[in-house]
């Protein structure tokens, strides 16, 4: 199959990755994480970062909350964390990506990355058929 354009520009909206990973998941992973959604240190959201014939790369943005420090928290073992949690549920995200028309054979977490002291981004890799 190949590449659907349509289906990349409507992934590629805020809407679409918003309805992917919706705002109120930051709250309710730091919920299930420390029992107290107040305690979260970031805000997670999905961006739309590029798409080649192969590849579609988004990202799990890590937003410095107000009063918090996304610097001192444990950022680097993410995407460990986000691989597997069922909150996260990046294999539900690829489902609906793939019930847009992409054809997505694999994915990936990259490592952590550190744009600034008050954003972190995990790149997210979709192989695409």
């Amino acid at each position: 199959m190949k590449m659907n354009s349509t289906g990349i520009e409507k992934i590629a909206t805020q809407d679409f990755l918003d309805s992917l990973l919706p705002p109120e998941k930051s709250d309710q992973f730091f919920e299930a994480l420390y029992g107290d959604a107040s305690e979260g240190a970031y805000d997670i959201r999905l961006e739309f970062i590029s798409a080649t014939p192969g590849r579609i790369v988004l990202a799990f943005n890590l937003s410095q909350r107000p009063g918090k420090c996304l610097v001192c928290n444990l950022t680097y073992g993410l995407p460990a964390v986000f691989k597997r949690h069922p909150l996260i549920d990046i294999n539900g995200m690829v489902s609906k990506i793939e019930a847009s028309g992409i054809p997505v054979t694999s994915w990936r977490l990259g490592e952590t990355e550190e744009n600034s002291s008050a954003l972190h981004v995990i790149p997210l890799y979709l192989n695409l058929s």
